[in-house]
């Protein structure tokens, strides 16, 4: 027996613990919980062996930093993970408390359990496994570990820009993905990027009767749907003029491969997502829709009375939430300019409409022949026993873009979700056959580097 098999079970009370935490970034009433979180895994990675771990304090959320240099000549790798999460809401829809976790059918259920908590867990316990039967690494190694990802991440993003000393490395590894299927060692080349925002239609100075001013007063909420549907229309071609000029399209020998992935549209659509149909660019495979093509999505549209009964009132204002998801090559500045000059042009008469830009982050795109890249698809192939596959993600990580950008790394997306983990939706969960031999691909994959 195995250092990792014989301390399996307290690897996952350890998660257990950690989940129980609800570090929900999103709420300021939770910035207690987001700092327990973060001094849980500091303490985690201390325990593990790691050296000079502790937290970087900031505006912002505290980051988590740790590090093993022993190894001279040999890389460094950069962990990144975030143990913040989404709000747990509707409660209602919670088979178990979203953060008292339980296991059933061999998945642990929990707010966090695969985003990202379970799957940065995996980072540290492969780390401690090494350290504690050998008393070294392969490699360096050093922990970035955040409480914002899943609020724009503003403050890792600006120690990310200083090029801190501490953060040289060759390399980041990130467990923030998923698997394509389960058994089938997967390993994401491609992230969307994102810009987050809000539009705001105004309209007369105050709320209207309907009755009274019905006819003549305009109504932004009217006026937003208007504008959206110029923005999009039902084939779900983006409206905005020169979006989509920068995108590169997938190469013949990507979407041969894409084409060869064990996949079952009916399931994906049925049981996997729950919908009646699947919509969208119809020129396009589905694979080239989530994975390779821009979107322009509504979150919801706030204005008027949306109480129990009725109330004839034309509102003053309304508001919706909008995001869009880039691909390589547009850039997160150059789309949010395009968005605005589209709301501009195709806004209503007797409404002001603005779009404001809450954050944003750039696309990426890592060449599968990378070296890093090629010892992570070893390393699961042989914990997985199958050849590894590549894929995109229509998600995005801001975090992989700044890395790029900033310190002039390549990321290695090594994720063991699975597509129906229920990521930002109730019960999540995260299938621990998974958790486990993830610990031990990440470990493996140290020792493939280090040979």
């Amino acid at each position: 027996m195995d250092y990792f098999e014989a301390n399996s079970e307290r690897f996952l009370e350890g998660l257990k613990t950690w989940l129980r935490i609800p570090s929900i970034s999103t709420a300021p009433e939770h910035k207690p919980d987001i700092r327990r979180a973060a001094e849980f895994i500091a303490a985690e990675l201390r325990d593990a062996g790691l050296q000079n771990a502790g937290l970087i304090e900031g505006q912002g959320h505290p980051l988590v930093y740790a590090e093993w240099l022993g190894a001279p000549g040999k890389p460094t790798l950069l962990f990144y993970g975030h143990y913040d999460v989404q709000p747990p809401d509707p409660l209602d829809e919670w088979k178990s408390a979203p953060f008292e976790p339980e296991i059933r059918d061999n998945n642990i259920y929990a707010r966090g359990a695969s985003d990202d908590k379970g799957q940065t867990y995996i980072l540290v316990k492969a780390v401690e496994g090494l350290l504690k039967t050998r008393g070294k690494l392969p490699i360096n190694v050093r922990f970035l570990i955040e409480g914002e990802e899943e609020v724009g991440g503003e403050h890792i993003a600006a120690y990310v820009a200083g090029k801190p000393a501490n953060l040289k490395a060759d390399a980041a590894v990130i467990c923030d993905t998923e698997m394509f299927a389960p058994d089938l060692p997967t390993l994401c080349v491609g992230l969307r990027g994102i810009v987050y925002g809000e539009l705001r239609v105004e309209g007369a100075s105050h709320d209207l009767h309907s009755g009274v001013y019905g006819g003549a007063a305009p109504n932004p909420i009217q006026a937003i749907a208007e504008i959206l549907c110029a923005l999009k229309d039902r084939d779900g071609h983006i409206l905005i003029p020169g979006f989509t000029d920068r995108v590169i399209a997938p190469s013949e020998k990507e979407s041969a491969a894409w084409a060869r992935l064990p996949f079952n549209e009916r399931e994906y659509r049925e049981k996997e997502m729950g919908a009646r149909e699947l919509v969208g660019e119809p020129e396009h495979t589905l694979f080239e829709r989530v994975w390779a093509r821009p979107t322009l999505e509504v979150h919801g549209i706030r204005g008027g009375f949306t109480g129990e009964g009725a109330k004839t009132v034309i509102p003053a204002r309304a508001l919706a939430k909008l995001s869009m998801r880039l691909v390589a090559d547009q850039r997160p500045e150059e789309a949010t300019a395009q968005l605005k000059a589209a709301v501009a042009r195709v806004c209503p008469r007797g409404v002001t409409a603005e779009f404001e830009s809450i954050h944003g982050a750039a696309p990426s795109l890592v060449n599968p022949d990378n070296p890093f890249i090629r010892a992570a698809a070893s390393a699961m192939a042989e914990v997985f026993g199958g050849e590894t596959v590549y894929i995109r993600s229509g998600g995005s990580i801001p975090i992989v873009g700044s890395f790029d950008q900033h310190l002039g790394i390549p990321s290695v997306l090594m994720g063991f979700g699975l597509p129906d983990d229920n990521l930002h939706a109730p019960n999540e969960k995260f299938h621990l056959p998974n958790f486990y031999r993830g610990i031990r691909a990440v470990a493996r994959y140290l020792d493939v580097l280090g040979e």
